[in-house]
């Protein structure tokens, strides 16, 4: 078919497999949109990486060394991909060690405290499972193959991150400044993680089905679903921590009780030393 016949089947919602003809042009913008993709998982354990030795408890350093597992094993998946495109796993890493290609902005900036091992988990996984369900439409049928693995361990990312931000938000004051500071580092590359705010008709990915979301869809997905838990988290606590917890009457009525009740005993060993 024409390249004009196989846009139009793509944008209808065709897919095409690696041992179909693909337009120059197509092949092209596959390679450099998931070589990106896999450069970006690849380098993504290395902010984490250097917390698993570091992590508060044994718990914590297997569940951060199964995550980075897991993104290495993104990369590898992805890598697969690019080579039947035409572009050796070999030459994808020179290209990336060299400068040549990129990877995502996020896993550019520094992982400062346990507390940025949190949000990655949490809100950068979060970000990335967005722009990575829009995968699972890619007209190009192995990469929404091998995106239903990835979401599904993006997921179960997610509720790491979000039980390690609840643990420090319900710790000590440190601990939830750990999170706040980390937070207000984040905020900025969070959102810009969805790319420049770029038209989807404009943009070739979207374009060529690549992706099935415009990005500035995609940012307002992730401020839609997060900034109301964020919220959550902080409210919760405030309510929590004034005295208004599920359990909070219960428990203060039981310790009102029992010092109600040992009342006497108080009073009996206190005349008796006095």
């Amino acid at each position: 078919m024409s390249d004009q016949e196989f846009l139009e089947y793509v944008q209808s919602g065709g897919q095409v497999e690696a041992t179909d003809e693909l337009p120059a042009d197509y092949r092209a913008k596959l390679i450099k949109f998931i070589e990106m993709h896999g450069n970006s998982e690849l380098m993504g354990v290395l902010p984490e990486r250097e917390w698993i030795l570091r992590a508060p408890t044994l718990q914590r350093k297997l569940a951060l060394t199964a995550k980075v597992q897991d993104e290495v094993g993104h990369s590898q998946l992805i890598y697969r991909v690019v080579e039947d495109l035409g572009k050796p796993r070999e030459q994808c890493l020179d290209d990336l060690i060299s400068g040549k290609s990129k990877f995502h902005n996020v896993f550019h900036y520094p992982t400062k405290t346990w507390g940025d091992v949190g949000v990655i988990a949490w809100l950068v996984d979060a970000a990335a499972i967005i722009s990575q369900k829009a995968l699972l439409k890619c007209s190009y049928a192995p990469y929404a193959r091998i995106m239903k693995k990835i979401c599904w361990e993006e997921s179960f990312h997610i509720l790491h991150g979000r039980d390690v931000i609840l643990t420090l938000m319900n710790g000590t004051d440190d601990q939830r400044e750990l999170v706040q500071e980390a937070l207000n580092r984040w905020w900025g590359p969070l959102m810009q993680f969805h790319g420049n705010p770029i038209a989807k008709e404009e943009d070739p990915m979207y374009v060529w089905r690549i992706k099935s979301q415009g990005n500035e869809e995609a940012r307002q997905q992730f401020l839609d679903g997060y900034v109301p838990q964020i919220w959550e988290d902080w409210d919760e606590l405030k309510s929590v921590v004034t005295g208004h917890g599920p359990k909070s009457q219960d428990r203060l009525d039981l310790r009102r009780m029992a010092r109600e009740n040992s009342a006497w005993v108080r009073q009996v060993v206190l005349a008796e030393a006095a």
